[in-house]
């Protein structure tokens, strides 16, 4: 399972290219970077909360994930 820290570094990292993209789109858009930038913050703050609670419930969902075999041990544990 992830660690909520790692959550939410990636969900930060991930809304950071996200801005950037949308001020880019904004302002090609509308000619304004005012708005462009506007349209961006919305955008990344409702991604961001989404994106965290999205990642949260795959953090706990095990389907999918494979099984590894420890070396020098006689279990297996789930991959991370």
């Amino acid at each position: 399972m992830e660690t909520p820290t790692r959550s939410i570094v990636k969900a930060i990292l991930w809304q950071i290219m996200g801005l950037l993209i949308m001020l880019t789109v904004g302002f090609w858009l509308s000619g304004s970077i005012r708005f462009g930038g506007q349209m961006a913050a919305i955008n990344t703050a409702i991604g961001l909360v989404n994106y965290l609670i999205y990642e949260r419930i795959w953090s706990a969902i095990s389907w999918g994930r494979r099984l590894h075999h420890q070396h020098g041990m006689n279990k297996f544990t789930r991959c991370e």
